[in-house]
């Protein structure tokens, strides 16, 4: 394999595991931040109605809560329902969301962490296997 194309593969190596190592740290910060500032709330799942094919219209579930100033809000779920802890239709689940913007929300238990740091983790050794690959081909 030639230098350029060392460089190259180099940098596409690089830029992926930046933008990984950015997703997962991003989101463990926002996990926290919500969890510092957030309100603690109970969520009413309502599954979209099927659309005229009979399937459902879309795999997220909504989730309805109050605000404490009394606002109610429907937001799509930020984690699918899964076969081990299904969102089922009618169900409560606890969230906390953020008081500034309402939108932005936790479902209790379900914060996908482990997921958040291997995304940190495969970005920064995909970012070292770029400097070693530069290194060698010097």
């Amino acid at each position: 394999m030639g230098t350029s194309a060392v460089v190259v593969t180099a940098a596409f190596l690089a830029l992926g595991g930046f933008a990984a190592y950015l997703v997962g740290v991003g989101s463990l910060a926002e996990t926290r931040r919500l969890r510092r500032v957030g309100v603690p709330a109970v969520a009413l799942v309502k599954l979209r109605p099927a659309g005229r094919g009979g399937v459902e219209g879309s795999p997220e579930p909504l989730l309805q809560f109050s605000t404490e100033e009394g606002a109610v809000m429907e937001v799509y779920a930020p984690v699918p329902s899964s076969r081990s802890r299904p969102l089922v239709d009618g169900a409560l689940v606890p969230i906390t969301y953020d008081p500034a913007d309402p939108r932005l929300l936790l479902v209790e238990g379900r914060e996908r962490r482990a997921l958040d740091r291997a995304f940190a983790w495969l970005g920064a050794v995909l970012v070292l296997a770029a400097l070693v690959l530069l290194i060698g081909a010097a």
